[in-house]
């Protein structure tokens, strides 16, 4: 069914039918970065995420899940916090540190 489903695209694209380069994509993919970046005022998404302070937590184990509506978020990340430095989710970038009552 993938090899069916890639075929067409290459067929809708007017690709040859024997060209596996990806370069029209590779070019779309840079066209929409290029144009990403143009407007130097918008932060990008790494800066927006790392302006939010590390979430505390109480226990040894937090689980992200990205944003409190499920069809916002990813799937759940288990994030162990013993070590010292703000752990990081892979999916979304939040940052936990887990908060010692001493």
């Amino acid at each position: 069914m993938a090899s069916s489903l890639l075929k067409t695209l290459i067929k809708s694209s007017n690709l040859p039918s024997t060209t596996r380069n990806l370069t029209a994509v590779s070019n779309q993919i840079s066209e929409h970065t290029a144009k990403w970046m143009q407007d130097v005022s918008k932060k990008s998404p790494m800066e927006l995420i790392n302006e939010v302070p590390p979430i505390k937590v109480e226990g040894r184990i937090v689980a992200c899940e990205g944003d409190s509506n499920p069809a916002l978020g990813h799937p759940i990340e288990f994030i162990c916090l013993d070590l010292k430095e703000p752990a990081i989710c892979k999916y979304c970038g939040l940052r936990y540190v887990q908060d010692h009552h001493h």
